[in-house]
């Protein structure tokens, strides 16, 4: 009997970077950009701690032409998707592995 199972992502939090857009060799748009969400808590001593989580958003095809137009450095944005890991290997011949948000819909949460 198969499993049901779920990959699903939802984060708020700010653009790190102006994002990247380029085209896939079929011609079809990618955008990507990081985004930065922070934790803050107050310490035992009564000190304030923040962390900060960087992830790597990946928008393909038509929503990658809006977001493209609609989103900029700094601004605070919703973004769903599912997570994906992917490997490749470099020219060295080095293994690489990353994981990212494949976004499938985004909410500007203030304006430009």
């Amino acid at each position: 009997m198969q499993k049901n199972s779920l990959n699903k992502v939802l984060l708020v939090g700010r653009l790190g970077a102006e994002p990247e857009a380029r085209y896939t060799s079929a011609g079809i748009p990618v955008v990507s950009f990081s985004l930065a969400t922070n934790e803050l808590w107050k310490q035992k001593n009564g000190e304030f701690a923040e962390k900060v989580e960087w992830h790597n958003i990946v928008i393909w095809d038509k929503l990658a032409e809006a977001a493209q137009k609609s989103l900029s450095k700094g601004l605070l944005v919703s973004i769903e998707g599912k997570l994906q890991t992917r490997s490749w290997e470099n020219k060295d011949g080095q293994k690489l592995k990353t994981t990212e948000i494949v976004c499938s819909g985004f909410i500007l949460l203030e304006k430009k």
